[in-house]
């Protein structure tokens, strides 16, 4: 239980949750942190429900869906997190319904609050330049961590891949002939996405140099090896990201979803069209990929104000 959620909930709900969370895990192959991200929501609508006396989900009202998301403005909760927690109520109550747990579909007619889009931060060009010719310069000393970081970061903004789509990569999902990736994104959908020759440098020599240096016999088929030589994992790539960064003067402190960010916004700056920024960075959604327009017209606007005599 979270510390929102720090009660025992009853029994009924405790089942309900339970199967849902198999449901998750089984039916729509979500990731370990979706699947977590559901629950924690859920048990703090299971929570304030029973604090009401809905001891079942399956009697859960459109009014109590509207309490609880009011408690939870009145505590300071962020648009973006009442909005998130919208989406996991509807989703719950339509799979109440659908399996028959429940009559009729409790959360059809719940709002969700507009949430307020930040434009994501993205690098320079000039700035991501230097990221990787310090990553380059640190060769010498960093031997084959060095060659592993050059090939993650290099990989992580040619493909604007996911962490947890990168750290999954097996050496089957290199088309090192053609320059294409394998992944699987959310849902596991497959797709697939093209880099270019630095990228493809940079893997070469880690898969030829670096590699083997760092692999035992728990490596198996992972593209990305962590430091006792198995599989990397996405906290190890996030730290990775953020000290690398570090060595760029005046650049932002990013993680690799800023770098997924900043493949997306070079890509369109670029004269990419939308339709095939969506499909490199598997979006489901096109409204999704467009909040990048809006930052290519953000740096358009800074650039006019800076340029133009009457700006």
């Amino acid at each position: 239980m979270t510390a929102e959620t720090d009660e025992t909930l009853p029994g009924p709900w405790a089942a309900v949750l339970a199967d849902y969370e198999q449901h998750l895990r089984a039916e729509r192959d979500l990731s370990v942190h979706s699947v977590r991200a559901y629950l924690t929501d859920l048990e703090s609508l299971a929570t304030h429900a029973t604090r009401l006396g809905v001891l079942d989900p399956t009697e859960l009202s459109l009014r109590t869906l509207r309490s609880w998301l009011a408690n939870l403005k009145t505590t300071g909760k962020a648009r973006t997190t009442l909005a998130r927690r919208a989406t996991s109520a509807r989703v719950f109550t339509l799979w109440l319904a659908r399996t028959g747990r429940s009559p009729a579909d409790a959360g059809a007619l719940l709002a969700s609050p507009r949430a307020h889009r930040e434009l994501p931060v993205a690098l320079s060009e000039v700035e991501v330049r230097a990221l990787l010719d310090a990553t380059v310069d640190a060769l010498v000393d960093d031997g084959a961590r060095g060659l592993r970081d050059l090939a993650i970061l290099e990989l992580l903004y040619a493909t604007g891949i996911r962490v947890g789509e990168l750290v999954g990569l097996d050496v089957d999902d290199l088309d090192r002939g053609r320059h294409v990736i394998r992944v699987f994104g959310k849902g596991r959908k497959e797709r697939s996405v093209p880099y270019g020759l630095p990228a493809s440098d940079a893997l070469e020599l880690w898969l030829e140099r670096g590699r083997p240096a760092m692999a035992v016999e728990a490596s198996g088929a992972a593209v990305f090896l962590g430091a006792r030589g198995g599989r990397i994992d996405q906290r190890a790539v996030r730290r990775i990201v953020h000290e690398r960064l570090a060595a760029v003067e005046g650049a932002p402190d990013l993680g690799p979803h800023g770098l997924r960010h900043t493949a997306a916004t070079h890509l369109l700056e670029g004269g990419a069209d939308l339709r095939s920024v969506q499909e490199i960075l598997g979006h489901a959604s096109l409204g999704t990929t467009q909040i990048y327009t809006h930052v290519s017209n953000e740096r358009l606007r800074s650039a006019y104000k800076l340029a133009h005599p009457r700006a």
